[in-house]
């Protein structure tokens, strides 16, 4: 952990217990503005970045969230799951509707998070002002309940094959056996994770490639258009 991001977890939670510490991670990573125009290819660097640029995108954001939690004695794994970025729930224009609809299955990456007994999704990706495009956002987490994906999983036809016996592995009940999003892979460490993400983006063609760099300049224009709107009352 760098000198700033102890400095700034120093300041997050300075005279808070536990779980309002997370409240208050969680919230202040959640607030940094989305956005995909910096690339951050270093995990173990993307904690500091991300608060030096005051943004990024959901990587930097959960590397962040992970090594703060972890300050705090949790259990954390990062949880990425496959996505499709054409989500009808958003806002798009008929542009960035076509461009999206043109694009491979990408990757999301959160975090699950030790409390009590239960592995509880932690996402802090979409910033408040980005409901007003349709985002899904997570408002006013108690520290301990399940929140919402960022992104609609995509299904995998591989049923989930959790640990049970398995010592120190994010585990489901037998009642969630049959959970839809069964894409979605668990890492320790951040090695792990990104070689699994490196493996994903690899297989991408060049034309994928350039579409993906087009949808990315529309979609960061169109985030820039959406915090610029005025909240109607």
């Amino acid at each position: 952990m760098t000198s700033l991001v102890k400095d700034t977890f120093a300041k997050w939670t300075e005279d808070l217990d536990t779980r309002q510490s997370m409240v208050s991670i969680f919230t202040h990573i959640r607030d940094i503005p989305y956005s995909l125009s910096l690339r951050m290819p270093n995990p173990k660097t993307s904690p500091e970045l991300i608060l030096m640029a005051g943004k990024g995108s959901c990587g930097p954001k959960h590397y962040l969230l992970a090594e703060m939690f972890r300050k705090l004695n949790l259990n954390v794994v990062y949880a990425t799951i496959a996505f499709s970025w054409n989500d009808p729930d958003l806002h798009y224009s008929s542009d960035l509707r076509k461009l999206a609809a043109r694009l491979p299955i990408a990757h999301h990456l959160a975090c699950r998070v030790q409390i009590g007994c239960r592995w509880v999704l932690v996402d802090a990706t979409w910033d408040p002002p980005l409901a007003k495009g349709g985002f899904p956002i997570n408002d006013h987490w108690d520290g301990y309940s399940e929140m919402k994906w960022a992104v609609k999983p995509l299904k995998s036809p591989a049923p989930w094959a959790f640990c049970g016996e398995l010592e120190n592995m994010p585990c489901r009940s037998e009642s969630e056996t049959t959970h839809p999003f069964d894409s979605e892979k668990n890492h320790w460490d951040v090695e792990d994770q990104a070689r699994y993400y490196d493996e994903k983006v690899s297989v991408c063609t060049p034309d994928e490639v350039m579409q993906k760099a087009r949808f990315y300049r529309k979609f960061e224009e169109w985030l820039v258009e959406i915090r610029q709107q005025k909240s109607v009352l």
